[in-house]
């Protein structure tokens, strides 16, 4: 049995915050907020996995009120999420993504993020896709306010 799920997450930017996306330290002026690292590529990516299980949402998996998990790689996450997949006797076919942001430019880092989502996955590079694009200087991200992601990822069920 094929399943389906989409993911959307967005984080505000913060000062002296690194800018991690992807698992990928990116320079950049200011980085993200949030309990965890703010990669919101990789919640994104986790909450369409999640979803696409049938789980809650990244929240339930990852409260922002345990202060155990404050700064937790997002790469973490994924291999947690990944285990979730596995736990549940489903394998993760494919995860697509794009990121919404005016700043910085994603294509220079695609190879490193796509490589270590897959590894954080347990999946090869080429079944993760990611894309970007800007918000037209629309909206909090076209303010640069924040970054946005949204991503869909494909589950295959063993069906007894």
């Amino acid at each position: 049995m094929n399943r389906v799920g989409i993911g959307y997450d967005v984080h505000p930017y913060a000062e002296g915050r690194p800018f991690i996306l992807g698992g990928v330290n990116i320079p950049h002026p200011r980085g993200l907020q949030g309990h965890s690292d703010a990669d919101v590529l990789s919640h994104a990516i986790a909450d369409a996995i999640l979803g696409a299980l049938g789980e809650p949402d990244i929240g339930y998996w990852f409260p922002p009120t345990d202060q155990n998990i404050e700064g937790i790689s997002s790469l973490k996450i994924l291999e947690k999420v990944a285990t979730i997949a596995k736990e549940k006797g489903a394998t993760i076919e494919n995860v697509d993504s794009t990121i919404i942001a005016e700043a910085p430019k994603v294509n220079p880092h695609r190879d490193a993020m796509k490589q270590c989502i897959a590894t954080a996955l347990g999946i090869t590079a080429d079944r993760v896709g990611i894309k970007a694009t800007t918000n037209e200087r629309l909206g909090f991200v076209g303010r640069e306010e924040g970054v946005a992601a949204m991503a869909v990822a494909n589950v295959t069920f063993l069906v007894k």
